[in-house]
């Protein structure tokens, strides 16, 4: 029990740019797991971002990849999942989403929300995950703070309630008064160390000595303002999902961080209640459950080797105990199971009910699989979404046919992109949700597995999965459309649409067959 209580697994969360790998690197400093926090994109400081590892990310300065993390604190274990905010790789995100239990979103001070962030939002508003919110860049020219809280609760539908205020924005920045604690903290502008912290009550005159007495009028106007808008903070409505604590402060500069930290591990969730098909595992039965949400190739250059990420969902995960892969009703052991530092791995003996570990995967695994002690359990909720951009992939150098194949087929198992194979003229077809991904998988083909592809255009509008209990409608529709008919990996059948219009026509002419835009039904 007490193994469970201590463990807090949240994923970060933001649209690109506001902030979410910079955060990350902060929190692993105040963890004490890393001892100079590195930059996303700096010319002086020379260390890189942790969480980004990948070539490719060092070079562009985003995230590519979700990458997992985790230290103690204060007695509490935490796991964090840095997650990319480029659309492009939403689907990455989508499935960290079902891992966590509790989640961070990062806001621009001065752009407010964007619309990815409202994206993630919804789903997590599917699941009710609790939501804290930190606005960031106050160091920067901001929007007022209260246009920020109603934009929050417009455009997230949540109710909001600020547990630190900040004191002006840009050069002007002074720092920000700690609601949650009763403290106030002034801001010295650093990258590498952490501010110093004043316990001042606010009705008194020493506050002015701080911050002058035109900034402090202001901030207990600000103040008695807050107390009679918004409700008081109820640790209940945020575990509903209901209400998000609001934090404010500046990743860069390492400034509100802490007191993001303090406040998180006290309310946040442990380990919650999973839904599986069959029924609720709940963290603290004794038997060991998990499922596979991630799974990535090449973490380590010197070894081709993939890591599947699985999240306990309960009891007590040991090393090399017999355990039951689901799908295949086999039974595996795990000699090196292992714990993330980003890239940095160590082996470890046992894992409780919200760690996340690594398993070595040689082709047995995919997202979905469910681990367990013998029982059939299937855990739902990792879909993967109906493409919207299509490019033939073709091989660029006859003489690495072999290793373009085995990189092409361990990057779908990634989850990276979706491969089809066309049934009339048998070329394989690449259909991902952005541009950006298939830049990643050139990128990724070429550095990784030493193998060449070129992109050939291929015009098409969605791809839809089919299928019929009328089983001579079925076959009249795909002799029909033999040009438009592929195969997905599973051996599934796809209508690979050209135009929204032959999809509706479709869809009108045959009654019988029911066309899927998710690939989970």
């Amino acid at each position: 029990m007490n193994e469970i209580e201590r463990r807090r697994t949240f994923a970060i969360i933001a649209h690109p740019d506001a902030g979410k790998t910079s955060l990350t690197e902060k929190l692993l400093l105040f963890g004490g797991q890393i001892q100079v926090a590195g930059a996303v994109k700096s010319n002086k400081i020379k260390k890189t971002a942790t969480s980004d590892w990948m070539e490719i990310e060092k070079q562009r300065g985003i995230s590519v990849t979700t990458s997992v993390m985790e230290f103690d604190y204060h007695g509490y274990k935490i796991n964090i999942l840095d997650t990319p905010g480029h659309q492009d790789f939403a689907e990455d995100t989508y499935r960290t989403l079902t891992a966590v239990d509790s989640v961070i979103i990062v806001v621009d001070g001065a752009k407010g929300v964007e619309t990815q962030t409202r994206k993630l939002m919804e789903v997590c508003r599917m699941r009710n995950t609790p939501v804290i919110i930190f606005i960031n860049k106050m160091d920067r020219e901001a929007k007022d703070p209260f246009d920020l809280l109603d934009e929050l609760e417009e455009e997230l539908a949540i109710k909001v309630r600020p547990l630190s205020w900040p004191i002006e924005s840009g050069p002007r920045f002074r720092g920000v008064y700690n609601i949650y604690e009763r403290k106030l903290n002034l801001f010295q502008p650093s990258k590498q160390v952490v501010t110093e912290k004043v316990e001042v009550d606010v009705q008194t005159e020493e506050l002015d000595r701080h911050i002058g007495v035109s900034l402090a009028g202001k901030l207990r106007g600000e103040l008695e303002l807050i107390e009679g808008v918004y409700p008081d903070f109820a640790v209940e409505d945020y575990l509903k999902g209901e209400l998000a604590p609001v934090f404010f402060g500046s990743a860069l500069n390492n400034f509100g961080v802490e007191e993001l930290l303090n406040c998180f591990v006290k309310i946040a969730p442990s380990p919650r209640p999973v839904v599986a098909e069959e029924r609720t595992v709940i963290p603290q039965e004794p038997k060991f459950t998990g499922f596979i949400f991630k799974i990535t190739a090449n973490i380590d250059p010197n070894h081709r080797s993939c890591v599947a990420f699985c999240k306990v969902c309960s009891g007590k995960f040991a090393r090399n105990t017999p355990y039951t892969h689901v799908r295949h009703h086999k039974t595996m052991r795990f000699s090196s199971p292992t714990q993330f530092m980003a890239q940095r791995k160590t082996t470890v003996d046992e894992a409780w009910a919200g760690d996340i570990i690594g398993l070595p995967d040689n082709g047995t695994f995919k997202i979905g699989d469910t681990l367990t002690e013998g029982e059939e359990l299937h855990f739902k909720g990792l879909p993967s979404f109906s493409p919207e951009m299509f490019k033939y992939i073709e091989n660029a150098d006859p003489m690495r046919t072999k290793q373009l194949n085995k990189g092409i087929d361990q990057l779908m198992d990634e989850g990276v992109a979706q491969l089809f194979v066309n049934q009339f003229n048998g070329r394989r077809i690449i259909g991902t949700v952005g541009q950006l991904q298939f830049e990643v998988i050139q990128y990724r083909l070429e550095n990784e597995y030493n193998a060449l592809c070129r992109w050939e255009p291929v015009s098409l509008y969605k791809a839809c999965w089919i299928e019929s209990d009328d089983a001579a409608e079925l076959e009249a529709f795909k002799k029909r459309k033999y040009q438009y008919m592929a195969k997905d990996r599973d051996g599934r059948d796809v209508f690979l649409a050209d135009s929204s219009y032959v999809l509706q026509m479709a869809q009108m002419d045959f009654k019988h067959i029911r066309f899927h835009f998710t690939s989970e039904f």
